[in-house]
């Protein structure tokens, strides 16, 4: 280590000193004039939160962001015991279970990778710290794309060697090697818990395809049970065989990235069409077994991992095989068409088909329809989007939450086939500096406080309120620490209350275009 990294090591350890003492640094906010603001990190400067502590009993706290500029702003309050409800109140029911969580994240592409390392070493300190430590948001999922995607600027497999049944010439790229994998062992290195990773193959090599191509119509040739589905899930075995070897294990993997893209002709990007019998023989015959007698046995298996319109018909043909079904364990639901597909009657309906099997929230992404702007620097109503749909997912059974890009660039790329969108982050290279979206902050309205292993709870409401249209869910955290979420996006403010009969009443307001995280003990 030179004198150079000495003094930079040095100056770093003595900041985090500083910090202890001092407390969270606020919000550098800027201004693109899209509504609302960001909050702008550099090498030198980022805000932080202090790591959560939970209140004395008998008292709440309360983190707020809102469109009028506060981030996670903490604030103190104590329960009363004999003020009068507002009509409008959510009172809180521990006796009522629903599912368990497993946590919100975002997805490792190429893309993000670049955009991470092209800031200073102490500015991605800062943006790998904002994500996944105590003084950032503590994500706790991560999706790594098996090889590329759209958000990668090359098109490439791990085996792109004609007829490599046995994969012998199969191998990690330099996206892997030089650009992801370490950028998941520094997340890991600030996390406080182990983080939970998942991958996701977009499509096959070429030469194991009916159309010979990464992109438009096609699918593995051959049928299940023969060598090209052998091959094909002998690839996904040699991909956990070569990041174990970097020390990163893996908890899941999905099937495959949106398998009805495949069917489309002419489809843009990378895909491998799937229907759900092909994906189901595929499961029984090839892919599950691959897992089953591999040293990745404990890796979990995830269905779908597209739109859930596909659902509830989609898991009645997989999970409705015994066999298939015996090697599964989750489904996977991306956002874009959920416009098309009420979620009662998609998502609730499958969980009571299916209760043994978990709902996960696979990706979504902001800017991505062709009539929208790409990035929209502070765009509060695309955070509001983010927050609507993770409390509708938790309401329905869904078990966690999934962001797309962690980190994009100011076009919303590099991505090489042109499809740009939205992310939390923003890095612009040219100034050394990332900017953090109020989508950010939504997400770090969940991912903080509502740590793997917490529970939902019921929250009765006592009438509906017409006008103010407030959106919230409860937890029971492992801790036994309660958490409340809370989401206004009308334009005016709305008085509410909420009772927790173990403990009291706590008169709230929730401000216009604002959200609010709530925590509490409940007697022991």
């Amino acid at each position: 280590m030179g004198p150079g990294c000495a003094s930079v090591l040095g100056w770093l350890l003595l900041a985090q000193a500083a910090l202890q003492v001092t407390g969270g640094r606020p919000c550098d906010a800027k201004d693109f004039g899209h509504g609302s603001l960001v909050c702008a990190c550099s090498a030198t400067y980022c805000d932080t939160l202090d790591p959560l502590v939970l209140p004395a009993p008998g008292s709440y706290i309360k983190y707020e962001s809102s469109k009028a500029g506060k981030r996670l702003e903490r604030s103190e309050g104590s329960f009363q015991h004999n003020a009068k409800s507002p009509d409008f109140h959510l009172t809180l029911d521990t006796t009522q279970r629903y599912q368990k969580v497993k946590g919100f994240g975002g997805s490792i592409t190429d893309a993000a990778a670049i955009n991470i390392q092209s800031l200073s070493k102490a500015a991605q300190n800062h943006l790998i710290r904002s994500y996944f430590s105590e003084e950032g948001i503590e994500y706790n999922l991560v999706r790594v794309p098996m090889a590329s995607t759209d958000f990668s600027v090359r098109l490439y497999t791990y085996a792109d060697a004609e007829g490599d049944f046995e994969l012998r010439h199969f191998n990690l790229t330099e996206e892997d090697t030089h650009m992801k994998i370490p950028i998941l062992q520094a997340a890991q290195a600030v996390a406080k818990r182990p983080l939970s990773l998942y991958a996701s193959p977009w499509t096959s090599p070429v030469w194991m395809k009916t159309n010979g191509a990464m992109t438009g119509r096609g699918t593995l040739k051959g049928s299940p049970g023969d060598k090209y589905h052998r091959a094909w899930a002998k690839y996904f075995i040699r991909f956990l065989d070569e990041y174990a070897k970097h020390n990163l294990t893996f908890w899941a993997v999905t099937a495959g990235n949106e398998p009805t893209a495949g069917e489309i002709v002419f489809y843009p990007f990378q895909c491998l069409g799937f229907s759900p019998e092909h994906q189901r023989d595929f499961i029984a015959q090839d892919l599950g077994p691959a897992l089953a007698n591999s040293s990745h046995r404990h890796v979990q298996l995830i269905i779908l991992d597209d739109q859930r319109v596909m659902l509830p018909y989609w898991a009645e043909v997989v999970l409705k095989d015994p066999v298939a079904a015996s090697y599964i364990s989750g489904i996977g639901i991306h956002w874009y068409l959920d416009f098309l597909a009420p979620i009662d009657l998609t998502l609730s309906i499958t969980h009571h088909l299916f209760p043994d099997y978990f709902l996960l929230s696979t990706e979504a992404s902001t800017g991505s329809y062709f009539w929208e702007p790409r990035v929209v620097l502070g765009g509060w109503e695309r955070g509001s989007k983010y927050s609507h749909s993770i409390l509708s997912n938790l309401n329905n059974y869904v078990t966690g939450w999934t962001d797309w890009n962690l980190a994009l660039d100011m076009e919303g790329g590099p991505n090489w086939s042109k499809n740009y969108v939205d992310s939390p982050v923003i890095v612009d290279s040219s100034k050394d500096v990332f900017y953090k979206q109020p989508m950010f902050y939504h997400l770090g309205h969940f991912s903080k406080f509502i740590p793997e292993g917490s529970q939902r709870v019921g929250l009765a409401v006592s009438k509906k309120c017409h006008r103010c249209d407030l959106e919230h869910s409860a937890f029971l955290r492992p801790d036994g620490a309660v958490v409340l979420v809370v989401l206004n996006r009308s334009p005016t403010d709305v008085s509410f209350g909420i009772s927790d009969p173990h403990v009291g009443f706590i008169e709230a307001v929730a401000p216009s275009d604002s959200i609010q995280t709530f925590l509490w003990k409940q007697p022991a």
